[in-house]
């Protein structure tokens, strides 16, 4: 092969959060800021986020073993590494129970000033960053000590090739958030900013929803990555886990 990949790849958003549910009560109320003392990185699964986790578990576990991930790799945030765990502890990772790999870079877009903010939250604290998030775009705009959906590309770009060095050949499943889900996307499809944008404007990414990418070599080696499905509900429907697709929890405007 001219190219390395993988040969099979899962992108998989952690299950429903604690802080996604008081960014949905802030939001009804009308209030500015979301009701959280903790971390973004602390968050963890909601009860139904792990209702969820463990039904996407249990969906790997019946693959067959030669279809099963091999490789597991999970956002360093409490909510990722909890649904990472929920997925190998009911065996669906090939092989002895052995903890996810964590790696930083496929934590979620930090949000700078605007941590902990709803929507309107921002206007009312920073109307002039709104106002040039508005002109910029969220793909390009960086609030104050936060990242931009760019910045989150240039980092995710390092974690695929360290997939590809490492990992070539095998089955990896990765555990991450709504937009680093997007943005890896992004990256193996090789889109613009307004077809990214444009999926990202039909709804959001379902929380264990399941992203799947497969790597067919043409007739001269080169592989290029074909999805397979996207935004996948079964694992959880067949469960009758409840299926939820809010935004991220700490900023209300992604």
């Amino acid at each position: 092969m001219r190219q390395r990949w993988p040969e099979r790849l899962w992108i998989v958003r952690h299950g429903q959060s604690a802080g996604n549910v008081a960014r949905d009560a802030a939001t009804a109320a009308g209030k500015s800021r979301i009701d959280l003392a903790i971390r973004d990185v602390d968050v963890p699964l909601s009860p139904l986020g792990e209702q969820q986790a463990e039904a996407l578990g249990r969906w790997f576990a019946s693959l067959a073993e030669a279809e099963k991930p091999e490789i597991l790799l999970s956002s360093p945030y409490v909510r990722a590494r909890q649904t990472a765990r929920a997925i190998c502890e009911a065996g669906g990772v090939v092989g002895e129970a052995r903890p996810p790999i964590v790696d930083e870079r496929l934590r979620e877009r930090e949000f700078g000033v605007f941590d902990l903010l709803t929507t309107a939250g921002i206007q009312e604290k920073f109307p002039d960053l709104a106002a040039q998030r508005a002109l910029l775009g969220k793909f390009y705009h960086r609030a104050p000590g936060g990242e931009s959906w760019a910045d989150v590309i240039l980092r995710l770009r390092s974690a695929l090739d360290t997939v590809s060095l490492h990992h070539a050949g095998r089955r990896v499943v990765i555990v991450c958030h709504q937009v680093v889900v997007l943005c890896l996307r992004y990256i193996l499809e090789e889109m613009d900013e307004a077809q990214i944008l444009a999926i990202d404007k039909e709804g959001d990414v379902i929380n264990c929803g399941v992203c799947e990418y497969e790597f067919p070599a043409d007739d001269q080696g080169i592989c290029l990555p074909k999805m397979v499905r996207y935004n996948f509900a079964a694992p959880l429907t067949r469960e009758q886990a409840p299926v939820t697709s809010e935004p991220d929890a700490m900023v209300a405007s992604r």
